[in-house]
């Protein structure tokens, strides 16, 4: 590996926050906890509902690349025995000669990933699964992200993707989505 930068590093932790959120809801269930939220780093897993009988709720962050303590909702997902994980160009990224270069390494060139897909949110039945596929998504990008999931129903992954259209932010979602969602606009 060449470095141009000393301060450059390679960070193989990518699916490590969702993996732990698996083993903590086994440990939880196998202590009979029924109805709970596991949260670690965004990433999250819910069995049953809340103490009132509601879903629970996860906002999904606007992708603002401007670091503020004020971070305004995209969206807000209703979530009942499911995990859902989020991946984004929008926090670890630098700029180089102007270009916005993401954490999010392409393996096909080994350079960042580069589209218009600015979020992936995924839901799945394990939280490592839904890690995973939001940061393969964001490799991805938006279209092929799509057909990946056309041709993959089995897998019964929900969606929710942010996107740049023309300086413009439009969104993506799952159909089985939509009724447990409310997008911000």
């Amino acid at each position: 590996m060449v470095k141009e930068k000393p301060q450059s590093m390679l960070d193989f932790n990518a699916i490590a926050p969702g993996y732990t959120v698996d083993i903590l809801a086994t440990y939880l269930e196998n202590k009979g906890i029924t109805n709970y939220l596991v949260e670690l780093g965004g990433e999250v897993k819910a069995k049953g509902k809340k103490n009132n009988d509601n879903y629970w709720t996860i906002g999904i962050d606007q992708p603002n690349e401007t670091p503020t303590d004020d971070r305004p909702l995209k969206a807000i997902i209703k979530l009942k025995d499911r995990a859902l994980a989020t991946s984004g160009n929008y926090r670890k990224f630098y700029i180089e000669n102007g270009q916005k270069r993401a954490h999010i390494i392409d393996p096909h060139t080994g350079y960042p990933a580069k589209h218009n897909l600015l979020s992936a949110t995924v839901l799945a039945g394990d939280c490592s699964i839904a890690d995973a596929y939001a940061t393969a998504f964001m490799v991805m990008g938006l279209e092929k992200a799509k057909q990946f999931l056309s041709a993959h129903k089995e897998l019964q992954l929900e969606v929710f993707f942010i996107y740049d259209e023309n300086n413009v932010w439009k969104t993506y979602s799952s159909e089985t989505l939509k009724e447990r969602m409310e997008v911000i606009p």
